[in-house]
């Protein structure tokens, strides 16, 4: 599929996501998508991005990223002859981009330069002023989380033995006082054949924030447990991955890449232990149109957005997909972001100008961002 294709794919995709005009004022509604796709090579050559976050509107101003920036972050080193994709578990930047702005390859401005290497998914921005990011490196070992303030500089924070492998993470973000949920996957240690013995788990962490420090309010709590996590030699692991908190109803959604499932974990905010029954919650969608979800997020209509890695159930016919779900498992769309597989993984999702939402998905294949914008319109 062409990149134009592929574009008008996702357009329609997003026009599900939104009201579309009626006939009476489709003049306010432009025929061509406002779209931009930039790489995320940074000068230092790390491929493979992973983790998508926009800057929120309300971030404090004066730093190095700015209110309407998103942030990637990318999980493979520089390629080299003998490792064309570069070396997975061995990325150390996080890059910032602006949606109307055409980066070329081995320009996108580098926001962070991370000590710990393999920055994954776990990539999230907090309204008082602090980037998080978490990192799995290769070899496999113990991870860490990280906070860095809006000029790039790490913040020095009291580490949890809990977060040792953050794939992935959601904030519920009331400034002072934000949750962070983050997916880890836990090193247990190594079997009699050597191989690593993992544990897929949720941790909630809940915060407190100043302007200039980031504290553990209580211990980290693990809130689910049980799915299924293992190593790969594609997709380095698969473990649970994307999380999307729902705080009107109080579900944490968890996508199970191995599992091939999105799970329901009730009493996100304020239970204790894992949900009894294995500790995942509920199943809320499996198999189907999931090919291995990593990436989740809401859309702005309430439904499940997740992005399929093609690392279990694969099709050919349907690779590199962004696929949304109602919160009840429901399929209503989809569209892929590569004709090749393994390019969707990333994906966030934000309103902008009170009237627009847009979607920023990362292609792993070709190391790009796509911003898609599509108009809100209001419906009678």
């Amino acid at each position: 599929m062409s990149d134009i294709s592929r574009i008008a794919a996702a357009s329609l995709l997003l026009a599900t996501l939104v009201p579309v005009p009626t006939v009476a004022n489709a003049g306010s509604q432009p025929f061509i998508p406002d779209i931009t796709i930039s790489s995320t090579i940074p000068g230092n050559g790390d491929v493979n991005p992973y983790g998508v976050a926009f800057v929120p509107s309300n971030f404090p101003r004066g730093g190095t990223i700015a209110p309407g920036d998103i942030l990637v972050s990318n999980f493979n080193n520089a390629p080299t002859d003998a490792n064309p994709s570069g070396i997975q578990g061995t990325g150390t930047t996080i890059v910032k981009l602006t949606p109307n702005v055409v980066t070329p390859p081995m320009q996108a401005s580098t926001f962070f330069t991370s000590t710990p290497i393999g920055l994954t998914t776990a990539l999230g921005v907090l309204g008082r002023g602090f980037v998080v990011v978490g990192n799995l490196p290769n070899p496999l070992a113990a991870g860490s989380l990280q906070f860095i303030n809006p000029n790039g500089t790490l913040v020095p924070t009291k580490a949890s033995s809990l977060i040792d492998g953050p794939w992935d993470l959601t904030i519920d973000d009331d400034q002072v006082h934000p949750t962070i949920y983050v997916s880890n996957v836990h090193v247990q240690g190594v079997n009699a054949q050597g191989a690593a013995v993992l544990q897929g788990t949720v941790v909630r962490l809940n915060l407190t924030l100043s302007s200039n420090s980031v504290v553990l309010t209580k211990a980290p709590t693990v809130i689910a447990s049980g799915y299924t996590t293992v190593t790969d030699p594609n997709a380095f692991v698969l473990a649970p991955t994307g999380l999307a908190h729902d705080r009107e109803t109080d579900i944490l959604y968890v996508a199970s890449t191995a599992d091939n499932a999105i799970f329901a974990v009730p009493n996100a905010s304020s239970r204790s232990t894992p949900p009894v029954g294995g500790g995942t919650g509920t199943i809320v969608a499996r198999n189907g149109q999931l090919r291995g979800p990593l990436a989740l997020a809401f859309a702005p209509n309430g439904d499940l957005i997740t992005s399929n890695g093609d690392a279990v159930n694969p099709d050919q016919n349907h690779p590199s997909e962004i696929v949304e779900l109602t919160k009840t498992g429901k399929f209503v769309g989809q569209f892929n972001v590569d004709p090749a597989p393994g390019g969707a993984f990333g994906i966030g999702i934000s309103m902008v100008r009170g009237d627009t939402a847009r979607l920023a998905v990362v292609d792993d294949v070709t190391n790009n961002l796509i911003v898609i914008d599509q108009n809100v319109q209001n419906v009678q």
